[in-house]
């Protein structure tokens, strides 16, 4: 595996395999890598003949500049998940490599970027898009691999994608979880013993919710969920939201969409967690 921290020589690099006619994949991350980020390079490992991944923790999409400074980052530890997962470039730029100048541009990302995060985390989604064409851009791969946990982020990076006129296939992979159905997440180190044994419960939750689901409205669904998790300790619900798995858009019955997705971010002590589940496919 090589580790590449110029957009220069990562694009020459590219170029040749390109030129040998061979199928580049792309794992964008931020580090702190984990199993659910490994279960991403797995499959772009298997499906392209070149894996690459970069890791770049992107100032611009944190508009909470506390959780910018205390974002885990641990580049040995990415470095051997990365030679062991078969990755061909570790793509590591420093943030002058990527912002040499401030990026200005405001993307209209449309409704899917309006709502959830996009509404509590304003600035959020610009700064993805940012980073991402950029990413895009510097890599041009054939495939790019985003996990399922971030399923809004999908949907603004599918768009951004079809606005920018990318020719690249956007490749979404299920959520990986722990063994107790904790959705992985680089955050989830930042949590003590007891936060982590109080945090499980957001899964637990939406997992239990799928069964209320079939004898309940979806306004009772959203209130189950986010009054019981309500209720335990170091636990506040920021939304739930119960949306059209393709527009995002809230939906008010269980017959208003034929894809149903349940998105929660819940606050454990000062830890933002994000999950969701799929009521209906």
């Amino acid at each position: 595996m090589e580790i590449i921290s110029k957009i220069a020589d990562l694009q020459a690099r590219i170029q040749k395999f390109k030129a040998d006619g061979k199928k580049v994949g792309f794992v964008p991350t931020m580090g702190a890598l984990h199993a659910g980020h490994a279960s991403l390079v797995n499959r772009c490992v298997s499906e392209n003949d070149y894996c690459v991944v970069s890791v770049f923790v992107n100032p611009t999409q944190f508009n909470d500049k506390n959780d910018l400074q205390h974002y885990p980052r641990t580049p040995e530890a990415d470095c051997a998940l990365l030679e062991k997962a078969g990755c061909s470039i570790m793509f590591m730029p420093t943030v002058d490599e990527m912002y040499p100048e401030e990026d200005t541009r405001i993307f209209d990302l449309g409704s899917v970027a309006e709502v959830m995060e996009g509404r509590y985390r304003p600035g959020h989604f610009n700064g993805v898009a940012q980073i991402v064409s950029k990413l895009f851009a510097a890599v041009m791969p054939h495939r790019a691999y985003f996990g399922e946990k971030d399923f809004q982020q999908i949907a603004v990076i599918r768009e951004m994608t079809r606005q920018l006129q990318f020719p690249i296939e956007i490749v979404s992979c299920p959520i990986v979880r722990e063994a107790d159905g904790m959705a992985l997440s680089s955050r989830n180190t930042r949590l003590s013993t007891s936060q982590r044994k109080n945090a499980v419960n957001i899964s637990q939750t939406l997992f239990k919710s799928r069964t209320f689901a079939e004898q309940h409205t979806v306004t009772e669904t959203i209130a189950y969920v986010t009054d019981t998790l309500n209720t335990i300790e170091d636990l506040q619900v920021e939304y739930f939201e119960i949306v059209d798995g393709n527009s995002l858009q809230a939906v008010a019955s269980w017959d208003d969409a034929t894809y149903i997705v349940g998105c929660i971010t819940v606050y454990c002590g000062e830890v933002r967690l994000i999950d969701n589940i799929t009521y209906k496919v």
